[in-house]
């Protein structure tokens, strides 16, 4: 083995990839929710859920909560439950949207009763936060209106803003808010926080621990996703990834399933930007948070999401086997065909006998998928989960 392919399989070795206690339940369109066997039915059989996928992979060690779909009496207890599981409690998500107080908006809405309640549930996220010693609030919003002359734009934003003020000057040091933004859905006209650019400028008004997420399926088609972000990257401001594929819009697809291209290419930028000279490039890049949010609309929620998993290894793998000195020079020499060959070569290799020599290391069974099929955990669980499963 060379001391480069030695490199890589540390690196892998490193990757930590966030799975969602949402991902493992009941999900579905605007049209159906379709149940499977062997759903969990709360938030600890979530957890289980989320710590085979782990004992399976080695890489996704923690699991991130949604409030109130996750609500428990004792998150203490809730915490120490995931450590005997042998994973840990992530990012927490506020719901800002499932409540009928907020049909027009919760943060930004022109009710301080209603701007003040949300306030409030973002406040009990926080509190969970640090009694589950995680370190991180992923903040999405549904805010935005579906029709010209709803309401006043820049009204919204103002209070947008001070709404997020409060929330940030609450939020305990080191805590960091993760701001997501959406093109589309369920405002049409406009939503509150639609791209990258309006909610970088958010965070910069509200301080170094605001930083943006980028949900990769939240931008409208074509949109060039690794230059949004090369860009955070290089404001500091990249704080993490809703990990997803879409074809249209915001799919939830499993991560990959579309445009696997794609995913290498961002991995492409996230891996340079760990060697960066700029150390504030380089922490950035190394604190990003992976977080996999995908609904396993039809297909079965554990091999949807080991099959993510596993999709976010490969394109690391083949990112970090780019030849950088080879990039470079042809970058430097304007020679554009062979610069885009260097990528190529490099997104075209089998990535899949690092992946395995990572799960030999890690180990765990070189194929977690055909593990998971072939044990009894689908057959116990289907057995053993009888009752309403959760679901949104």
């Amino acid at each position: 083995m060379t001391a480069t392919r030695d490199r890589i399989v540390d690196r892998l070795c490193r990757q930590h990839i966030e799975t969602q206690s949402w991902g493992y339940v009941s999900t579905g369109t605007r049209f159906k929710v379709f149940d499977t066997p062997g759903t969990p039915r709360d938030v600890e059989e979530k957890i289980d859920d989320a710590a085979l996928v782990h004992r399976l992979t080695g890489v996704a060690p923690t699991v991130a909560l949604h409030i109130p779909w996750d609500r428990v009496d004792d998150y203490g207890a809730l915490s120490r439950y995931a450590r005997d599981q042998g994973v840990r409690i992530g990012s927490i998500s506020p719901n800002l949207f499932q409540d009928d107080d907020y049909r027009l908006g919760s943060l930004a809405n022109a009710s301080e009763r209603v701007r003040a309640k949300a306030i409030d549930h973002v406040r009990e996220c926080i509190g969970i936060l640090t009694e589950v010693g995680s370190d991180r609030l992923s903040l999405w919003l549904a805010d935005g209106t579906n029709y010209p002359g709803q309401d006043d734009m820049r009204a919204r934003r103002r209070r947008l803003r001070a709404s997020l003020e409060t929330i940030y000057d609450d939020l305990p040091d080191p805590l960091g808010l993760m701001l997501e933004y959406k093109l589309f859905e369920p405002a049409f006209y406009h939503t509150d926080i639609a791209d990258w650019g309006q909610s970088l400028t958010m965070c910069q008004k509200l301080g170094e621990r605001a930083t943006v997420l980028v949900d990769l399926g939240h931008h409208a088609l074509s949109v060039n996703i690794e230059h949004i972000v090369a860009s955070l990257l290089d404001e500091g401001r990249l704080g993490g990834f809703d990990l997803n594929s879409k074809k249209y819009g915001d799919d939830d697809l499993f991560v990959a399933a579309i445009n696997p291209q794609e995913l290498f290419l961002i991995a492409l930028e996230l891996v340079h930007a760990e060697n960066d000279p700029d150390p504030v490039v380089r922490r950035t890049a190394e604190s990003v948070l992976y977080k996999i949010d995908q609904c396993a609309m039809i297909e079965d929620k554990i091999p949807a999401m080991l099959r993510s998993v596993t999709a976010m290894q490969v394109a690391f793998a083949k990112a970090l086997s780019v030849d950088r000195a080879a990039l470079q020079e042809r970058q430097c020499a304007g020679d554009v065909v062979g610069a885009n060959e260097v990528i190529t070569d490099a997104y075209e290799s089998d990535a899949r006998p690092l992946v395995r020599e990572v799960r030999a290391r890690l180990g765990v069974p070189a194929d977690p998928l055909a593990a998971y099929l072939d044990s009894d955990e689908p057959g116990r669980r289907a057995r053993e989960r009888v009752g309403k499963p959760a679901g949104w």
